[in-house]
């Protein structure tokens, strides 16, 4: 296998992460055909829990363990590499062990605080008694006996996706971007195939429940896993290692109890900056049903919002945020090399470039998406009367949590700690005390009252991202000049592409209740958009120099 540099590795990273994100969006038109509005909120409400433990269980080591194996080969400390892996490896493998155990117990509790409303569980309504209270009632029961259900099955997959996130760290850090990234291609080809096949079977075939069919696709995490990790073992195996090495002076002073401080000191910082970017949804999930029943929704509309919040929305916002992970994939390694290397002016570049790739990419889409809401959420969904309004608003978090990723990576590869820490807590602190407030205040005002959180959680990225470019412009000497300067010109560019299309809607209609023919309009509309904004950027020399590579066209 040959080693990926850092643009190699980040376009093939993010043309995989394009087809896995590809292949998870689509999935979800059959999927949702079949388990319906229900079987997705099961899904979500579970899926959100289990990605928190997940990410507890792997203690952020998979990035913690890419950074110390760059960092380590880079310093050409064979010795301790390998002794750092294991360290790492089985620290991962115990804890996932712990949070799976954990998940099964407290899941009762946890799905009861999501689908928590102002009727009383333990109430009894008499026996005939079909009020709209008692429904609600059975109706809160039920689904809360489901979450319960699939959150304990997805706490078996943990120990199998930890296993596979401790290969693929191993093998970004030492720069073979490639097989880490076509392995989660693998792992979602065979997970998609078991989900929709299995959840079609259990509704349509066996007549069973739709938790049983939501718990097939906890099972199609758990097979696609194994599968991308005999994979990973297989590519691991052809990896040239170094047999016969000197272990250096420098080496032999590092002992097993420093390793595990390292291993401390890198992961507690991606610890925290996973659980309170995931909290983010956390936030959501706790307080949007609850608000929204307080302030006269039923329980069913105020699930179904939250459920577009934290799930359904969120699956189309990966089509924003693919480029960012994939940027994300290897940055890490490589900016960590040019750190530890002293190659500042490399490090300065790989911030500004990093920046100014996501805002080039993600804005538009971001602006796009939101113009074409409703086509695309009848594409993928159905005609929905609360998705298009609240994805519209929702696909812009996607650019804002794209950039915030990076810049914590940036942060946390250059040892920016103390910084990070307090952007993180500053930036979730507002989101998880504003998002009631936010809300109500919206309602009080005339505006639609789940904007309010969208709202809340978009300024709260954004003051976390401000805190962290300002101090790496002072540790770093960074100039964001050039940088402002494409941002400016990338949000005019897309607003005048949004108005070019606005003329287009004139003549052709964007809603239509047709899957089919909202498919056709959005590709009309995102094809003539992506001509308008690419023209007017390559002319601007733009795409030249956010993107790196000139093509050979006459500019007029």
């Amino acid at each position: 296998m040959k080693k990926d540099d850092f643009l190699k590795g980040a376009f093939v990273a993010t043309v995989c992460l394009i087809i896995t994100k590809i292949l998870g969006a689509l999935y979800v038109i059959p999927f949702y055909a079949i388990v319906g509005s229900k079987g997705t909120i099961l899904y979500g409400s579970a899926y959100n829990i289990y990605a928190i433990f997940l990410n507890l269980s792997t203690l952020g080591l998979p990035l913690a363990i890419s950074k110390m194996v760059s960092e380590y080969q880079t310093l050409d400390y064979q010795s301790v590499k390998k002794r750092a892996y294991k360290i790492a490896g089985r620290l991962m493998i115990v804890m996932s062990l712990l949070t799976t155990v954990i998940l099964f117990l407290a899941a009762p509790f946890l799905a009861q605080n999501i689908i928590k409303t102002n009727i009383d569980i333990n109430s009894y309504a008499p026996l005939g008694a079909f009020s709209f209270a008692f429904s609600e009632l059975i109706e809160t029961k039920m689904m809360i006996e489901g979450i319960t259900t699939v959150m304990r099955v997805s706490a078996l997959a943990i120990v199998f996706v930890t296993l596979l996130s401790m290969m693929r760290g191993y093998l970004q850090g030492m720069k073979y971007i490639t097989a880490s990234s076509i392995s989660q291609v693998i792992e979602q080809i065979i997970r998609v195939i078991i989900i929709v096949f299995g959840s079609y079977l259990c509704v349509k075939v066996f007549n069973t429940t739709i938790t049983t069919a939501i718990v097939w696709t906890i099972i199609g995490a758990i097979i696609g896993a194994i599968v991308a990790f005999i994979y990973l073992l297989y590519k691991k195996s052809q990896v040239p290692e170094v047999s016969n090495y000197e272990i250096k002076e420098e080496e032999k002073k590092i002992t097993n109890k420093d390793i595990l401080k390292k291993v401390a000191t890198y992961t507690i910082p991606l610890i925290i900056m996973e659980l309170i970017g995931m909290s983010f949804q956390l936030v959501d999930m706790f307080t949007v049903v609850r608000t929204l029943t307080a302030h006269g929704f039923s329980v069913t509309d105020a699930s179904n919002i939250m459920n577009i919040v934290t799930t359904l929305g969120i699956k189309l916002n990966v089509i924003v945020m693919t480029i960012a992970n994939g940027i994300v994939i290897s940055l890490l390694p490589n900016l960590t090399s040019d750190f530890v290397s002293g190659n500042i002016e490399a490090v300065r570049s790989k911030i500004t470039r990093t920046i100014e790739v996501i805002c080039y990419i993600t804005i538009p889409m971001a602006i796009g998406l939101s113009f074409l809401a409703e086509p695309a959420w009848t594409v993928f969904y159905g005609p929905d009367f609360y998705g298009p309004r609240v994805f519209c608003v929702s696909v812009f978090v996607a650019v804002f949590g794209s950039i915030f990723t990076n810049v914590m990576i940036m942060m946390q590869s250059l040892n920016r700690y103390k910084k990070m820490y307090l952007a993180l807590f500053i930036g979730f602190g507002f989101n998880a005390i504003m998002n009631i407030p936010f809300m109500v205040f919206f309602g009080e005002i005339g505006l639609k009252m789940y904007y309010g959180n969208l709202i809340a959680t978009m300024i709260g990225y954004g003051l976390a991202i401000t805190i962290c470019l300002i101090d790496l412009k002072k540790a770093f000497h960074i100039h964001y000049g050039k940088t402002l300067k494409y941002l400016a010109y990338t949000i005019l560019t897309s607003l005048f592409m949004v108005a070019m299309l606005s003329v287009l809607k004139t003549f052709v209609p964007i809603s239509n209740p047709s899957r089919l023919i909202s498919l056709l309009i959005a590709i009309l509309y995102a094809g003539i958009g992506a001509i308008i904004y690419f023209a007017i950027t390559y002319k601007l020399k733009m795409y030249d120099d956010i993107i790196g590579i000139k093509l050979k066209l006459k500019r007029k």
